[in-house]
């Protein structure tokens, strides 16, 4: 035994043209985590490996039937099986001193990779050591501390054929697609091989079917964490470099992403601002400050995409769809922000007393925009006529004289006398129902008390004149406002309801190719 344990740094082969067999089996127990920034998966895997030691046969009948012994791992020869995609920390001091992050498949690169970091210095955010003399030092340095259980013992049956069990925190890198996350579909490789030994040497195999490993694994791995293993596929090539080839197994792990805890912090919050967003529009612009609110709707928003960004995915491959809706959210919103603005400055030409109404706006907003969005009028106000037919109205109302024609009715049998007048309206009633003073009281106009009082009743009557349009160019504004409103509100409606179709259409998209 001792002879053989001296032996440990040579293959062990009678014959060294022959290569020793080796197969592995894969079992996937959890998934750690998937790191998409810098596109690295961390999973735990069961490794079970096998091979023939010629050095290590005896016959059950002269050992008293022992058939299987265990022995130090460290004390016999085993293949140097490595996993391909692991994220390589470039060792170049005049390029990368900064530690980032080089991910590669198998291919010539790699080993290019492996010769040049045997001889140089490992910066020290990887550990304490200064350079790497051996290859299993480069492999675990480049990877990661190695912090799962070693298993320090083999089982050796009395035929030499050997099982190694290891329990293995894997940290390879994976080309992640973050484009339809929460809801992704994730397909990382391991490429299994010989980090030295080509196939003049060791040949690699699979001990199981990849459809027992995929079974085997669905029964072991745990169903708590946020991914939950859909499939794994596998396959054996050769690895061609130069003249040499090794033997290389593939397997493809295909895991889905549990998307309850994005949905519930990242898509209901967003869709409930949203709504809140939308609803505000059925605050009355006039005497709410709709802007202010829909402003705190904006910041609130924003520092919920602040908090959402740990959350996100980041990657310079691409943006998931998740973050571009909410993008157009924040868009949207800031889109309904600028049509309260619209609207406040429609209202605001209503405080300014002497600015009219274009007839053009009354033409297009009250006439044919109104008509087209269904405008309900308020029982208390008539949609407005043709404006050629209100001209000559308005150019009488301000050329006439004070000289007012007698009443037919006295303000006693007034028809409105049971209703509540306004004050304009009472005063107006009171100017066109009672007959001048020059006409009850003849030569009444020589007094120079009569006179002032006429002075003092036409400065009145001009004033309440003045008031009454007044008020009516303010009721044309805030119907013009009123209208603008009502169409600004489907249209945002209408943005909305295109940006949901395009959103569902995506998706259909996505999930028929996946």
């Amino acid at each position: 035994m001792l002879a053989v344990f001296d032996l440990k740094s040579f293959r062990p082969a009678v014959n060294l043209s022959n290569p020793t067999i080796s197969n592995i089996s894969f079992t996937l127990y959890a998934v750690l985590g998937v790191n998409e920034k810098t596109q690295i998966l961390t999973t735990f895997l069961w490794l079970r490996q096998y091979w023939r030691h010629e050095f290590l046969v005896w016959d059950p009948d002269e050992c008293d039937g022992v058939t299987k012994i265990s022995l130090p791992a460290a004390q016999l020869w085993s293949p140097d099986i490595i996993v391909y995609e692991f994220p390589l920390f470039s060792c170049n001091q005049e390029t990368d001193l900064d530690g980032k992050i080089s991910h590669f498949l198998p291919g010539p690169e790699f080993l290019a990779h492996l010769e040049a970091a045997k001889d140089l210095q490992v910066p020290s955010e990887i550990g304490p050591e200064t350079s790497l003399p051996t290859d299993n030092q480069v492999i675990l340095k480049c990877v990661d501390d190695d912090v799962s259980q070693a298993c320090p013992y083999v089982y050796v049956n009395h035929t030499g054929h050997i099982r190694w069990d290891r329990m293995l925190r894997l940290v390879s890198s994976c080309n992640l697609e973050i484009f339809s996350f929460p809801f992704d579909v994730q397909n990382c490789s391991f490429t299994f091989g010989s980090y030295m030994h080509t196939i003049r040497d060791v040949r690699l195999g699979p001990a199981l079917t990849f459809e027992e490993m995929s079974g085997n694994s669905k029964r072991y791995l745990e169903a708590s964490g946020e991914w939950e293993l859909v499939d794994i596929l596998g396959e054996t090539s050769i690895l061609k470099f130069g003249i040499d080839q090794w033997d290389i197994i593939t397997i493809w792990v295909v895991i889905k992403r549990r998307p309850v805890l994005y949905v519930v912090n990242l898509l209901i919050p967003s869709s409930f601002l949203m709504l809140i967003d939308i609803m505000s529009f059925y605050l009355p612009p006039h005497s709410v400050d709709r802007a202010s609110f829909k402003m705190t709707l904006i910041l609130g928003y924003t520092v919920f995409l602040l908090i959402m960004n740990d959350l996100l995915p980041s990657t310079a491959n691409g943006t998931p769809i998740i973050g571009i809706y909410f993008s157009v959210c924040l868009a949207l919103m800031v889109i309904s922000l600028l049509e309260t603005v619209i609207i406040t400055n429609v209202l605001h030409h209503s405080s300014m007393k002497s600015k009219e109404v274009p007839n053009w706006v009354r033409v297009v907003v009250l006439k044919h925009i109104a008509n087209l969005i269904c405008y309900k009028w308020p029982e208390d106000v008539q949609p407005p006529s043709d404006p050629q037919e209100d001209k000559p109205q308005s150019s009488n109302s301000n050329s006439e004289s004070w000289n007012i024609q007698p009443a037919i009715q006295t303000p006693a049998t007034h028809p409105n006398t049971n209703e509540v007048l306004t004050v304009t309206a009472g005063i107006h009633w009171m100017y066109t129902q009672i007959p001048p003073i020059t006409a009850l009281l003849p030569g009444a106009a020589s007094i120079p008390e009569l006179k002032q009082i006429c002075q003092y009743l036409g400065d009145l009557r001009g004033h309440l004149i003045s008031l009454q349009k007044e008020n009516e160019l303010t009721d044309q504004w805030c119907q013009v406002g009123y209208v603008l409103d009502f169409l600004l509100f489907r249209v945002y409606l209408l943005l909305i309801s295109c940006y949901a179709v395009v959103i569902i259409c995506m998706w259909c998209v996505w999930i028929s190719q996946t």
